[in-house]
């Protein structure tokens, strides 16, 4: 079964709600340790890799 790709619509609003979301997480956090940096970081890869390979697809 293969996967459709994203839209850029869809890559873009991924990218903005994560945006927020490190946004909320970053104002509302007492300190900013080193686990919220490592879970940022983690969250980071999980949104962007998906995006850039669909982006990539796109253009070939």
């Amino acid at each position: 079964m293969k996967k459709k790709r994203l839209s850029s619509s869809q890559s873009i609003c991924i990218i903005l709600l994560w945006l927020a979301l490190c946004y909320i997480v970053l104002t509302s956090a007492q300190r900013i340790d080193g686990p919220t940096v490592v879970t940022l970081l983690m969250s980071a890869a999980l949104v962007f890799i998906p995006v850039i390979k669909a982006w990539k697809q796109r253009k070939e």
